[in-house]
């Protein structure tokens, strides 16, 4: 771990200012909206009812119990394990024998010596249980148990102690603050919760608005292991170090603090606890943090430091400060979905039944504002689990109820995390990039020595397999049949070149020095590539040779056997050809590497084909293997659909309908981040009503009231998404499948309304953004549009595809003033700034 302090106090720092952005991405949501909001009629009775609060490094879950509640805290650097060397000495003396394998058609005998010799040194993932293994696992930071007294004379069984009235629990989505509200006895309880962006602390109110002394509590800290509990003064100590699953190495040292400002009563601290009677009012205040990748023991100066800041100003004044800091973010972005002027009663009444019974009914009536809902729900989640100078979100965002996280709470590379993205550049949040940048750059040193530990001496450049984590993970996974996929790395490249083509490429300032800073990660992938890709012996082709397509199967020649490792699956061609592509075109605007451009070209016309089988589906595989689940959850082939776009329906028609026979043909039924991804897919595919139907598919409730340890794929109460269990990618792919169907411009142009559906009739939206640097506003009625403004942070000139049933565009804007009738495409230049208004008839 660093131990310069200069580090660590920028690292702090840095959580407390705003990242910059272009003005035009400033402004904020001009109106509360009401559909915003998500709220109960109870108290939570799992986490997965409980209400998602976070400032991209702290977190918060409380489930609003009345007697009791648990609030579970979290920090997204809470992660066990350590960083270690999982390269195996021995694996690459085996890969002649591996290839030379696949190349007779023999994979079964391939995969075998894979298992015995082509894995990491040690246990790697553990297969998901990496808690205690050097690998490690994200992990709650603790729990805050708070035990409520409201009045002395009622026993604790009787109907007046235990029954509140009027019981509410809410999330708005405008504001990022949560809310308990009830009566009790006649009085009035209202707690409010929020995680401050600018203070950074987590920060509760607890009050009885229009009472005197009637607030009495007990509160403390628990953890189930690794943690020590204490009385400091006037604050509650909680205090440990993780396990880093190497003998005598310390892991992650943490530090959570929990501070009380009573207004009238009294407040008592000891070791068991603050105890808290008769006030008008307390505020909590939780300040945490860890030494991950930060000085020794300063870090607990700063936990002191943002609790001082914190504690020392009103708590009207935090909130306030809080709200705008947020607000920054979330309101770039509008979304309506029918008219909320003629909004009908029946409309009225969905908005403002409990959100659990919302997303049941929505499987029996149509409800186009609950996907306006997700949408934004996805845009929250983002905000609130990643910033500046922390780090990606991970499977479940940065919030956990366990030590032992499902799959360690790490990042799958071969779709998970990249999911995560998804919404980020239409979504209008591209000033949250940076921890994924940072994480990919981490990769390239371990990635080399990874490459030559498993391809051998001559391997160049850097690679990632599968799942990393925050030790910078780099080797395949322990089992091959899922983590011998190689092209990880590739896939991260992907997402730093669509930053760029998103920031206005090369034309501008930033996005020729963004380039200059990405140009060697992308290249050191390529490389790697380049110099490892062989021959196979049918055709030619250039293959990854061993690898897998995502965690799926088909039958060996005997028919009976299931086989993983095979050479050249679609998903590597399709990577493969799109990073060196983005080299290619990188090099020659950077005006570098010529010779080496060459390679990559001459190497480009030698990968595989895309190739369809008799029956018309894209094949998954070099031959048209037999799956062992023509049903499987991973869609990986079909990455050339989306998220990239070497198959597009205006480029490539005979492959788009190829990806369609192959979608029918998997069904619509997965897991609930799967569902997600098909949704995009058919988006792409310009089916509006088919990605409505995966929508609904993926608000499936994931289980009954009555039968909740009946779990199924879809959604939870909370709207967090149910593989199961929760992974939050699928709330970040349905969120940006929404986007995709509202606005796309993968294929060199905007394309407005792609994917409509026939129940958005009419809507609007505002501050999604297109590549190229524009930020888009539309409104549209009878399902067409009827105006439109583009404006651009960088200047340009963009081109507009004009949607059907239109055939008059009105354009006017600084240096235009011009009409435009029967046009497929139109130009249109804007300048640095300014914005253009575009009227359709």
């Amino acid at each position: 771990m660093k131990t310069i302090f200069t580090k660590f106090l920028i690292f702090f720092l840095g959580l407390l200012v705003s990242v910059s952005i272009p003005a035009s991405a400033k402004k904020k949501q001009s109106t509360y909206d009401p559909n915003l909001r998500l709220h109960y009629t109870s108290p939570a009775q799992l986490w997965e009812e409980t209400l998602p609060l976070g400032n991209g490094r702290l977190g918060m879950m409380p489930d609003g119990g009345i007697n009791k509640e648990r609030i579970v805290l979290n920090d997204i650097s809470m992660w066990s394990g350590s960083e270690v060397d999982n390269n195996n000495p021995e694996a690459a003396t085996y890969l002649p024998q591996i290839r030379e394998l696949l190349f007779q058609g023999k994979n079964e005998e391939a995969q075998k010596v894979m298992y015995q010799h082509f894995v990491p040194s040690g246990v790697g993932s553990n297969q998901g249980n990496g808690k205690d293994a050097p690998y490690g696992s994200f992990q709650m930071l603790g729990n805050l148990i708070v035990d409520y007294t409201y009045n002395k004379s009622a026993k604790k069984n009787s109907p007046e102690y235990n029954k509140p009235d009027s019981y509410e629990r809410e999330l708005d989505l405008n504001s990022a603050v949560a809310k308990t509200s009830f009566f009790r006895n006649g009085i009035e309880y209202v707690r409010e919760y929020f995680v401050s962006r600018n203070k950074d602390v987590m920060v509760i109110r607890i009050s009885a608005p229009k009472a005197i002394g009637a607030i009495s509590f007990k509160v403390m800290f628990n953890r189930p292991e690794n943690a020590k509990i204490s009385a400091d003064k006037n604050q509650l100590v909680m205090e440990g170090t993780l396990k880093s699953g190497v003998k005598d190495k310390d892991g992650v040292s943490f530090l959570a603090k929990l501070r009380a400002k009573t207004h009238g009563g009294t407040v008592a601290v000891t070791n068991q606890g603050l105890e808290i009677k008769n006030a008008n009012s307390v505020e909590l205040y939780i300040s945490a943090g860890t030494d991950f990748n930060l000085a020794g023991v300063q870090y607990k100066s700063l936990v002191d430091v943002l609790m001082a800041k914190a504690f020392g100003i009103s708590y009207d004044k935090l909130k306030k400060e809080h709200i705008e800091d947020y607000s920054s973010l979330f309101g770039r972005v509008n979304l309506t979905l029918g008219n909320p002027n003629s909004m009908t009663a029946n409309s009225q009444l969905k908005q403002d039944l409990p959100t659990d019974e919302r997303i049941r009914m929505f499987q029996l009536e149509d409800d186009p504002a609950l996907a306006a809902l997700y949408m934004q729900f996805g845009r929250y989640l983002f905000i609130s689990s990643t910033r500046a100078n922390t780090l990606p979100p991970n499977l479940q965002g940065l919030w956990a109820n366990t030590l032992s996280t499902p799959w360690n709470g790490d990042y799958h590379l071969n779709i998970n995390l990249q999911m995560n993205y998804w919404l980020m550049e239409p979504g209008n949040l591209a000033d949250q990039f940076q921890p994924f940048v940072s994480l990919t750059n981490n990769l390239v040193p371990p990635g080399e020595s990874s490459a030559k530990a498993f391809y051998g001496k001559d391997a160049k450049g850097w690679v990632a397999h599968m799942m990393t984590n925050v030790w910078n993970y780099t080797a395949p996974g322990e089992h091959p049949s899922w983590g011998a996929t190689n092209t990880g790395g590739a896939w991260l490249c992907a997402h730093l070149w669509d930053h760029y083509e998103y920031l206005g490429d090369n034309r501008t300032e930033d996005g020729q020095s963004y380039l200059k800073q990405i140009y060697p990660t992308l290249k050191g992938a390529s490389e790697f590539f380049l110099s490892t890709m062989v021959e196979e012996p049918t055709h030619g082709w250039l293959v990854t040779a061993p690898s897998s397509s995502p965690e799926n199967s088909f039958y060996a020649k005997d028919g009976k056997s299931d086989v993983s490792i095979c050479m050249g699956p679609t998903m590597d061609n399709e990577l493969v050809r799109e990073l060196f592509s983005n080299v290619i075109k990188a090099s020659k605007i950077l005006g570098v590497d010529e010779e080496y451009r060459k390679q990559l070209t001459a190497a480009s016309l030698k990968l595989p084909p895309f190739q369809v089988s008799k029956e018309g589906y894209l094949l998954e595989w070099l031959e048209d293997y037999k799956e062992t689940d023509v049903h499987h959850r991973h869609v990986s082939h079909l990455y050339g659909l989306h998220p990239g776009n070497q198959i597009t329906l205006s480029k490539t028609p005979d492959l788009a309908e190829a990806c369609r026979v192959t979608l029918n043909r998997r069904g619509d039924e997965a897991t609930g981040w799967s569902r997600a991804w098909k949704l995009n897919f058919w988006a792409r595919l310009g089916d509006g009503n088919r990605a409505y139907k995966l929508f609904k598919s993926l608000l499936n409730p994931s289980y009954k009231p009555e039968t909740p340890s009946r779990r199924e794929s879809g959604t939870y109460p909370n709207l967090f998404c149910a593989h199961p269990p929760f992974q939050i990618d699928g709330n970040f792919g349905g969120s940006a499948g929404i986007m995709e169907m509202l606005l796309q411009s993968h294929e060199g142009f905007i394309n407005l309304l792609p994917a409509l559906p026939n129940s958005w009739n009419e809507g609007s939206f505002n501050g999604l953004r297109a590549r190229g640097g524009a930020t888009v506003t539309l409104s549209w009625e009878n399902r067409k549009p009827t105006k439109c403004s583009i404006e651009s942070a960088y200047g340009g000139t963009y081109k507009l595809r004009i949607p059907e049933g239109v055939s008059t565009v009105t354009v006017k804007g600084k240096d235009i003033n011009k009409k435009f009738k029967n046009e497929k495409f139109i130009e249109i230049p804007v300048y640095k700034g300014k914005k253009v208004e575009i009227t359709f008839n």
